[in-house]
């Protein structure tokens, strides 16, 4: 299968609209999550489990999503993991129940975008590789639209339609997409030596990333960025709507925001240096990396404070700008250090890791909210959090990547 020199490029738009309404499919569940727990009379602790529970069946089953996408056609994996958790969305918007919202938020939505990460980053990263790091970072800002769309949208739905609504529109969004990448997204041809041979087991991965320093690393930094980043995704618009009286418009819109439209900016400004200075040495990757938890910490801990919403907003904007520096990186420095073959595959192992601590967050968080009365105490613990991995990965860099990178090059 031939395609044109600048199709690559057009799978980047295909991938991109799709991570923008898979990452909108879970901040719908976000915005309206106040409304959900007044209507079925539940507590923050229940409906924190509720978003724990879908990270958590989602990082187990992430593994064989990754099996899939090194052994399956990737765009096949990737069109019908789309269209399976957009219905299992819409469907969510009939819950009547928290049994059928474990059901279809955590357990068909969860399974269903497990099988999406692996097979199109790796997609991508097949297409794109000496603008790997730069067509991932636009790839990146599609999560960032996507969650600012759903903060905004999603909460005027429910305020005009009520809750429902929001995910049946969102998981109708997200069947017509699938059937539009069905028609229009084709697989990368794999070598020949790789079609016949070498077929990865599902723990290969696995293998790989947990003796690889650098890889390991990052995994575990990756869990630290995913479990602040759940609890903020969770619990931040309730608690505009709590502490400040914003509806579910304004909490769902003004909570993303001023994160996003600076992670948009942070992210691309990351990956265009992290390819300039990147190909002249490896490791500055990394640096980038630990230097944006390390500075996003701060703003965490800043957010903590009584202080007036204009200030809050600030804080939102720098925590979202240098977020970005860890999010531009995230695959490009995996696939430095792995093997092509086991990119989809490793890519699920991290994800795994990563979402099985992150899983956590919702409902730690929100058993901390009920006993302290309020969520401005967590922050200083998510920064903390982000603190100690930051470092971490500034002195791994230093002292492993270019090694990792030789190893998998055979340099």
């Amino acid at each position: 299968m031939k395609t044109g020199k600048h199709y690559k490029w057009e799978v980047l738009a295909l991938l991109w609209m799709a991570f923008l309404l898979n990452q909108a499919d879970r901040q719908v569940f976000n915005t309206v999550l106040p409304a959900i727990r007044d209507t079925l009379n539940l507590t923050d602790t229940s409906v924190g489990l509720i978003a724990t529970i879908f990270n958590l069946f989602y990082a187990f089953m992430v593994p064989l999503g990754g099996w899939a996408g090194d052994r399956f056609s990737r765009k096949w994996v990737t069109t019908l993991s789309i269209l399976f958790w957009s219905i299992a969305t819409m469907f969510t918007g009939l819950a009547n129940g928290v049994v059928m919202l474990v059901l279809m938020r955590s357990i068909a939505t969860g399974g269903g975008e497990a099988f999406f990460g692996p097979a199109n980053y790796s997609l991508l990263g097949q297409y794109h590789t000496d603008t790997r790091a730069r067509a991932m970072s636009i790839h990146q800002t599609a999560y960032y639209v996507g969650v600012i769309l759903a903060g905004w949208l999603a909460g005027r739905i429910a305020d005009s339609l009520g809750w429902k609504f929001s995910f049946l529109i969102f998981g109708g969004a997200g069947v017509v997409w699938g059937i539009i990448m069905i028609l229009r997204l084709k697989d990368m041809p794999r070598e020949e030596k790789a079609a016949v041979a070498d077929k990865p087991g599902i723990l290969d991965g696995f293998k790989t990333v947990f003796t690889t320093p650098t890889a390991l690393a990052l995994t575990l930094g990756f869990s630290a960025f995913i479990f602040v980043i759940t609890g903020y995704m969770t619990w931040v618009p309730a608690y505009l709507q709590e502490e400040f009286g914003q509806n579910q418009e304004m909490a769902g819109l003004h909570s993303m925001l001023w994160t996003y439209i600076a992670a948009f900016l942070g992210v691309l400004l990351a990956g265009t240096l992290s390819d300039k200075w990147g190909a002249k040495d490896h490791k500055v990757r990394m640096f980038i990396q630990g230097a944006g938890l390390i500075l996003g910490s701060a703003f965490l801990f800043l957010m903590g404070g009584k202080s007036a919403l204009w200030i809050l907003y600030a804080c939102f904007a720098g925590w979202g700008f240098f977020r970005a520096f860890f999010d531009a990186n995230i695959y490009t420095v995996l696939y430095d250090v792995t093997p092509d073959r086991l990119h989809a595959s490793c890519s699920s192992a991290m994800i795994t890791t990563g979402f099985a601590v992150g899983a956590l967050a919702p409902v730690v968080l929100g058993a901390m909210k009920e006993s302290m009365g309020s969520l401005s105490a967590t922050f200083p613990l998510l920064g903390g959090i982000w603190l100690v991995f930051g470092i971490a990965l500034l002195f791994v860099a230093k002292a492993c990547y270019q090694k990792d990178y030789d190893k998998n090059h055979q340099i």
